[in-house]
């Protein structure tokens, strides 16, 4: 993994150090046939001692020896993954950690060559804005023909991805478990998804006292995200989850007055119909600047070019939209109106 391209990867990599937090993301996104092989209850941490690439210890992985339903142990391999690009190598770097995880247990003697190699199930967890693409299995790397005498002797490991972003919302809103809430933490539809997901996972730890006790981090991945919603830094820290929920609330509320007023003012200051529209442009695109970051290069034309009922619609949606599409509809990239 590269470095963290956002303030909430430190809290991600120390939620799943949890057990809690482990057995409760593999009940929510394991296929119920490789659940039943395993122990969870006794799921328990393993300590490595390798190191891959540069030398350098990737500080998203994390191996959890679980016992199996057959008596044998299972190493989970759960790599975290947090950058903007998904990792089109990642199947040759399963391959690199698996290896040395098995090097490992060798050289600590805790195998012997009469008892084989234990299981090892990789999973990439991986929170990145665009739907992991890249090749789940070694062997779709290695360009050999189909036909090749040489495939008995090629290497190949496959890994299961979990694709935060992949899920629907109807999926997620369903499943009792808290990664979910937690994939709806990270990829809200809109600000008031968000709104929602603050109260359902305040709702979650009071349902669940005996949970995993990771509740001070929900507060700090909370706040992160209302964080990323300020105009101004936060005044005070609340202390509990639903001051996080309450204090979103107000906040959103009177992020969508400050720009409606903006709107205004800037429309009254021009005299000329022609002055207002262009202002009117300028206050719609630093709002979906502000929501949306790096804008695709059509967009800009596309709203400079608008009329003054265009640009108040965008406006309105703008605040609560979950994609540029929600924005402008469907179909209309590249247009002007």
């Amino acid at each position: 993994m590269t470095d963290s391209t956002s303030p909430s990867d430190p809290l991600y990599h120390r939620l799943f150090s949890h057990p809690g937090m482990v057995v409760d993301l593999l009940r929510a996104f394991l296929e119920p046939a490789l659940l039943a092989e395993l122990d969870l209850e006794r799921l328990r941490r393993h300590n490595t001692k390798f190191t891959a690439g540069r030398g350098q210890r990737r500080r998203g992985d994390v191996v959890w020896e679980i016992p199996t339903r057959r008596g044998m142990p299972l190493f989970v391999l759960l790599m975290l993954e947090f950058q903007s690009e998904v990792e089109e190598w990642m199947a040759l770097r399963i391959a690199v950690y698996a290896g040395l995880l098995y090097q490992q247990l060798v050289d600590e003697r805790r195998l012997k060559a009469s008892q084989g190699l234990p299981p090892i199930l990789p999973i990439v967890l991986f929170n990145g804005s665009p739907r992991w693409s890249a090749a789940t299995r070694l062997r779709d790397l290695i360009r050999l023909p189909g036909d090749s005498a040489l495939w008995p002797f090629q290497l190949d490991v496959r890994y299961h991805v979990i694709d935060e972003g992949a899920y629907s919302r109807e999926l997620l809103e369903g499943s009792p478990y808290l990664t979910a809430i937690l994939f709806r933490m990270e990829h809200p539809q809109d600000s008031q998804a968000m709104i929602q997901t603050a109260r359902d996972v305040s709702a979650w730890f009071d349902r669940h006292p005996d949970g995993p006790p990771v509740k001070r981090m929900f507060l700090e991945l909370l706040l992160a995200g209302l964080t990323r919603l300020q105009v101004q830094p936060l005044p005070a820290l609340p202390e509990t989850l639903q001051e996080v929920v309450t204090m979103l609330t107000a906040r959103i509320e009177q992020w969508a007055m400050e720009f409606r007023q903006e709107g205004r003012q800037e429309g009254r200051q021009e005299g000329r119909q022609e002055g207002r529209r262009e202002e009117r442009a300028q206050v719609v695109l630093r709002i979906l600047q502000r929501r949306f970051s790096d804008l695709p290069a059509w967009v800009e034309p596309q709203v400079l070019s608008a009329d003054l009922d265009a640009l108040d619609g965008w406006m309105d949606r703008a605040l609560d939209a979950g994609t540029l599409e929600d924005v402008f509809g469907a179909g209309t990239q590249g247009t002007s109106n």
